[in-house]
């Protein structure tokens, strides 16, 4: 299941860790938001081990969203070794989302 973090767990979570981290930024009001949540907890099951998902709340922390630019949600960045290496806006299906981790 992917875990919501906040801006204090952010750098240890995300720009710290060692392998690749999915980030889903998104908000409780976004219907997009909200289809592409059972997905990307499907994601973080199939990586687990492997790889990270995790969620941030631009309501929640919007210093996160400002500090990358999120400009309309859902968007997510795959980190790599603390830099985003990828992204993508909108609800995906599990494929693409797959695809992004590499």
């Amino acid at each position: 299941m992917a875990h919501v973090i906040n801006a204090s767990e952010f750098e240890s979570k995300v720009m710290q860790a060692q392998g690749p981290v999915m980030v889903d930024f998104f908000a409780t009001w976004c219907g997009p938001c909200k289809m592409l949540a059972p997905v990307l907890d499907e994601v973080a099951a199939e990586v687990e081990g492997k790889a990270a998902v995790y969620k941030v709340d631009i309501d929640q922390s919007p210093e996160l969203a400002q500090r990358f630019g999120i400009m309309s949600v859902p968007t997510i960045l795959v980190f790599e070794n603390g830099e985003v290496k990828r992204s993508t806006m909108g609800a995906q299906p599990k494929q693409n989302l797959l695809a992004l981790l590499g």
